[in-house]
């Protein structure tokens, strides 16, 4: 009997062995291959894959030789923050892939391809990495019915009438940094240097945390703060992130992953619970973003009579993650880039400033107000344009489609690359490269222009993030003026977000 189930139970473990070897051969070289002679039939080409890794190797060799090194603000970007990419591109031509571990990655720069694949987002979806949807989580990673019903809810918290009543915390947030900056000066000086990096991050985390969570925004700070520290765990964990359950490996960097993850959720829920038992007590419930997105949900329930048609509380927290990821990665970096520029381009600082003086005078920014500024709205586009936060956006087949003249098969990854469509010669003209904020001066046209993506998936904070960056802006340019440090470096890099790699050294100059 004993040795009948010994049988038995080595018969399941081998055959188990096998079913999972099989599984292995075919996601690390069968499925590769046949994608690879799919893709070389049609003249798409690329390096040969190489079992396993693909061109990681390579990949992250020319991330961690590029990133350290600077450049002139007058050089072209692209070698620089897409290194691996615009080698494979220069090597290949257009029509090239990469391999990401075991699957291919098509480079994408045609304008007319990126807005043809954003605009289908139930053909073309967002692989999910596993670190990605648990540091933002929300609306970003979610697909098909959750996401509407997600998207339909959310939308009223970020309408343009209700988000004038943010101005006021967002006018705290940038008064309490500019105090800060002014009391790092003796008063008998008037100009001094100071990095303006940290504390234009703390600056958005600020305002987002006072924005979505009013009373709670010290919770919320701490939160911003965790957030930021898992982002730069991140960057060490995702070096292998093709690895199927490697963020499980108990490593130490996934570990503290964990930690950080758990004590977000921890304190988000806390500030939802409150929100949820003081609705249930019939209290006035903030017009914050957490507020407008709690009415919203609750109306959503009431008017189905099924709370099925509502958001969870782990929905709620989702987004709310999601809320301070999105609304600080793109405020901080829109504003360092903004102020590093102007600092290049006097010239536009003091045209900049003179509409400020003219519109606002040396009162606080109003939401009539914000919307004369055309030509602070100007620079922040062409900054936009120049340092787009997100300048490679990641999508996959989920069906055999046709695309153009090429047919790919599900499974095939695409790296829309916008930042170089933001740079394309051919698009924007020989000067492409260089800042100049009238060409925005009749406004936005055409598919070219994607800081915020494109299609039924365009970034529901947009708005969000334009009152916010020209609400510091003026502020700033109502105390400042700014000039670059002899130690200065310009050195965007993509850490996620496009961002300084030695800060932003700035001298100040009280006005």
């Amino acid at each position: 009997m004993d040795a009948t189930l010994i049988s038995i139970f080595t018969s399941i473990i081998i055959a188990a062995s096998i079913r999972f070897a099989v599984k292995l051969l075919n996601w690390a070289w069968l499925r590769p291959k046949n994608l690879e002679k799919c893709l070389r039939n049609q003249g798409i080409n690329g390096n040969p894959y190489k079992i396993f890794i693909g061109d990681m190797k390579e990949l992250i060799r020319f991330m961690k030789e590029t990133q350290p090194k600077s450049i002139k603000i007058s050089d072209d970007m692209a070698p620089h923050i897409s290194p691996y990419y615009y080698q494979s591109i220069h090597k290949f031509g257009e029509n090239s892939f990469i391999w990401f571990g075991p699957s291919p990655r098509l480079n994408i720069t045609d304008p007319e391809l990126i807005k043809e694949i954003l605009s289908k987002p139930d053909v073309f979806r967002k692989p999910v990495p596993d670190l990605g949807s648990i540091i933002v989580g929300g609306l970003l990673f979610l697909e098909g019915e959750k996401w509407a019903k997600h998207r339909k809810i959310v939308t009223p918290a970020f309408n343009l009438h209700k988000l004038k009543n943010t101005l006021v915390a967002i006018r705290m947030s940038c008064s309490s940094m500019m105090h800060k900056w002014e009391s790092l000066v003796c008063s008998n000086e008037r100009s001094w240097e100071i990095d303006i990096w940290p504390y234009l991050q703390d600056l958005s985390g600020d305002m987002i945390s006072r924005t979505a969570f009013g009373s709670s925004h010290e919770e919320g700070t701490r939160i911003f703060q965790l957030q930021k520290e898992q982002v730069k765990l991140s960057l060490q964990i995702m070096q292998l992130s093709f690895i199927p359950g490697w963020r499980f490996f108990p490593t130490k960097a996934n570990r503290r992953f964990k930690a950080i993850s758990k004590e977000i959720h921890s304190l988000l829920k806390g500030i939802v619970s409150k929100r949820e038992k003081a609705m249930e007590r019939g209290e006035t419930v903030r017009d914050d973003l957490l507020g407008l997105l709690m009415k919203s949900n609750l109306q959503e329930i009431q008017e189905h009579g099924n709370k099925n048609m509502g958001m969870s509380i782990g929905d709620v927290i989702e987004e709310c993650k999601l809320f301070y990821f999105a609304g600080s990665e793109t405020t901080s970096n829109l504003l360092v880039w903004t102020m590093v520029l102007l600092s290049q381009y006097q010239e536009w600082q003091a045209r900049a400033r003179e509409e400020v003086f003219q519109i606002l005078g040396k009162e606080e920014p109003t939401s009539e107000g914000l919307n004369h500024l055309k030509i602070v709205t100007m620079i922040l586009q062409e900054v936009l344009r120049l340092y787009t936060p997100a300048p490679l956006m990641v999508r996959t087949t989920t069906e055999t489609v046709k695309l153009k003249n090429m047919t790919l098969p599900a499974g095939v990854q695409m790296s829309l690359l916008i930042g170089q469509l933001h740079h394309n010669p051919k698009i924007w003209g020989d000067d492409s490269k260089e800042f100049k904020p009238e060409r925005f001066s009749q406004g936005i046209s055409g598919g070219t222009y994607i800081p915020f993506s494109s299609g039924p998936r365009i970034c529901i904070g947009q708005n969000f993030a334009m009152i916010e960056a020209k609400t510091a802006l003026a502020m700033i340019l109502q105390r400042f003026s700014f000039e670059f440090s002899s130690s200065y470096k310009h050195s965007p890099f993509p850490i996620i977000t496009l961002q300084p790699q030695y800060g932003a050294p700035l001298i100040l100059h009280k006005l």
